[in-house]
Formats: C-alpha cells, sequence, structure tokens
C-alpha cells in the first residue's frame, strides 16, 4: 500500500468506535481511516445506518455508504441491551477515540456518557457531532443540513439580490461545518495525552465559513446580502454564466489584469470603471456579458479565455469532472474494484494518501472478529 508523501500513516495505531450514521460522522471518520486510524463502525442490529440502504444500490449497498464507509470494519451490536454495552465498553479499552452523532442525552440514556467512558478509558477522546451542540435552547431540537444553513446565516446570502434564498447543491453545514471541523478537533486532541468530550455543532461550524464578512460588518461594513456583494452576485466580472450550447461558464475575473483579458477575448470594450462600478451598471455589465457568452458553446470559450489566463473555467458537470486533465494529471480520482460490485471511480481525499482504503463493510461482517 502506498502511503502519505513522508512515508508515514500518521494515525497508525489509533482505534476510533464510530457510532455516527448518514454524512458527518462518516466522512469524519473516513478521514482517520485513510490516515491510518483502525475505524469500527458500529451499527445497531436492526437496520444500521440508513444510509446502506439509499439509492442506488449494488449488491444490497448505497453508493453514497460504500463511499464514505470505505476501509471500515462493521460490528453489530445493540446498545440499549445489558451485553452490547458491556462489549462496547470491552472495546473501548483498546480504542482512543469515540464518534458519535446522536441528539444530546443519547449517550447518558445508554449509559455511555463522557464520565463512564473515561472509567474505562481514562484518555479517551468522545467527539458528539450534533447539529446545534450540547446544549442551548436548540440542543435537542430536530435538524438537516439546510436548518443549520439557515440558523447559521450562511443559506441567507446566497441568491440573486430581492430574491429567495438558494439551496445549496451539497450538504455544507454537514461536511464542512461538520465532518471536517470533528476530524481537525480529534487530531488536535490526540496531541494530548488527557481525556477529552468535544462538541462539535454543525450550525457551528458553518458559522464559521462567514467569519471574514462577519469581520468586515466588525469594522463597519454592511451586512452581507445576498446578490449585493463582489463574491456574492453583485459583479458582473464574478458569476456564472450560460453559453451557447445551454452549458455554463465560471467567471472569476477580478483584478484589472483578469478584466482585460476577459474583455479583449469576448471582444468587448475594456472599462476599468466597471470594476468598481455600482449595482445598475453591474446589471448591464452582466447582460452584455451574458448576451456576448450565448454566441458560442461552453468548451470554445473555456478553450479561448484559458488562453487568455483571465480566471474563467467551464462549469463542469458531475459526469465530467473525473475525465478533466487537471484531475487526471493530479491523480484525484481512484479506480475502486470491488468483487462484488465492479470497478468505479472515487474523488480521493487530499490528505497525501494515495492507495485505497478498501471497501466498505456489510452490517456486521466483522461481528465475530
Amino acid at each position: 500500500m502506498e502511503t502519505t508523501n513522508d512515508g508515514s500513516r500518521p494515525l497508525e495505531g489509533v482505534r476510533v468506535l464510530d457510532l455516527s450514521r448518514l454524512i458527518p460522522g462518516p466522512l469524519c471518520t473516513l478521514i482517520l481511516a485513510e490516515l491510518g486510524a483502525d475505524v469500527i463502525k458500529i451499527e445497531d442490529t436492526g437496520g444500521g445506518d440508513y444510509l446502506r440502504l439509499i439509492p442506488p444500490l449494488r449488491e444490497g449497498m448505497g453508493g453514497a455508504f460504500y463511499a464514505l464507509n470505505r476501509g471500515k470494519r462493521s460490528l453489530s451490536l445493540d446498545l440499549k441491551r445489558p451485553e452490547g454495552r458491556a462489549a462496547f465498553l470491552r472495546l473501548l479499552a483498546g480504542a482512543r477515540v469515540v464518534v458519535e452523532s446522536f441528539r444530546p442525552g443519547v449517550m447518558a440514556r445508554l449509559g455511555l456518557d463522557h464520565a463512564t467512558l473515561v472509567q474505562h478509558r481514562p484518555d479517551v477522546i468522545l467527539c458528539s457531532i450534533s447539529g446545534y451542540g450540547q446544549d442551548g435552547p436548540l440542543a435537542s431540537r430536530a435538524g438537516h443540513d439546510l436548518d443549520y444553513l439557515a440558523l447559521s446565516g450562511v443559506l441567507a446570502v446566497g441568491g440573486e439580490a430581492g430574491g429567495s434564498p438558494l439551496l445549496p447543491g451539497v450538504q455544507i453545514a454537514d461536511m464542512a461545518g461538520g465532518a471536517l471541523f470533528a476530524a481537525l478537533r480529534i487530531l488536535a486532541a490526540l496531541l494530548g495525552r488527557g481525556p477529552s468530550h468535544l462538541d462539535v455543532s454543525m450550525t457551528e461550524g458553518a458559522l464559521a465559513l462567514l467569519l471574514p464578512w462577519f469581520g468586515d460588518a466588525g469594522f463597519g461594513g454592511a451586512p452581507l446580502r445576498r446578490g449585493e456583494a463582489t463574491l456574492n452576485g453583485g459583479a458582473a466580472n464574478y458569476g456564472v454564466y450560460r453559453c451557447g450550447d445551454g452549458r455554463h461558464l465560471a467567471v472569476g475575473s477580478l483584478e484589472p489584469k483578469f478584466w482585460i483579458g476577459l474583455c479583449k477575448s469576448l471582444g468587448l470594450p475594456v472599462d476599468l470603471g466597471a470594476l468598481v462600478a455600482p449595482p445598475a451598471r453591474q446589471r448591464e455589465l452582466r447582460a452584455e456579458l451574458a448576451a456576448r457568452l450565448e454566441r458560442e458553446p461552453r468548451d470554445a470559450w473555456a478553450e479561448r479565455l484559458a488562453a487568455a489566463d483571465c480566471c474563467c473555467e467551464p462549469v463542469l458537470e458531475l459526469d465530467e469532472v473525473a475525465a478533466h486533465p487537471q484531475h487526471r494529471a493530479r491523480g484525484a480520482f481512484e479506480t475502486v474494484a470491488d468483487p462484488l460490485r465492479g470497478s468505479f471511480a472515487l474523488p480521493r481525499l487530499p490528505l497525501g494518501v494515495r492507495a485505497s482504503a478498501g471497501p466498505a463493510p456489510r452490517q456486521g461482517e466483522h461481528s465475530d472478529e
């Protein structure tokens, strides 16, 4: 197996007990597994992780589940029964990290709160990923990614000026606000020697993504409003445009030299004042760019604008991404060869690990082991 660029797998020897389901916790523990941790996915004796059965399915396993749970082992336990709880605590003796994504209070009701875990593993790191955090008035409220984005303010800043907020295409709070911050905090906790209970709120993780704009507001700037700022739709030279074949081009020609290159390539007059023009003029410029870009197909524009080096790229649909020359040259995808489910491509996590984590486990596959 190939390893990280410096020849190490830094979490080799670290065992993680993963009680989480769906996306945030499994992505967090996939990161740990790819860095060398032994991740044991502990599922109930019923249906297990709900993501297992969300289509499309191959041999009884969902594609999203497979992608997020590669390289892990699976153990089925009923933690509501004394023997299931006892088995978990026996496993804990050899584990450093526990990851869970239940609502606050569930671990205590199972008799597996942090104080109890410490009695069985004095240096245990318990990472609790939840929507709103372990305390506060919303701690026990149900929620999904969209709700966390709504309360963090992230949802409000995407969309057209004067229009409704737009639904993001990926689960930002789950994956960036939850999984990535959880993995970061676990890695930091592993540098210490004592026990830790990490309270990871997906809402607060999403809120952190707005840090620069809260900084602006703190310095007296206007609050970030959808469709009004340079980077969220207010500037003609930073946006997405439909081309002649119905596909789209991302234009990010923010700096003067890039704007000049874009205008020359499109055959438009160069007006550097456009970079700081008021909203009415920005709307006019956007209409001019849109009319010009609709004259030719996306890839023709992409080729021409690449030569101008003006920060414009084609908007790739998912079935186009893996074939892009940059991704191919960088090895951004790996081919998974599963004896039961065939071969298919999945993105590598950008961790420097160059080998597949291995297949995803069947529910309870490693229980006897």
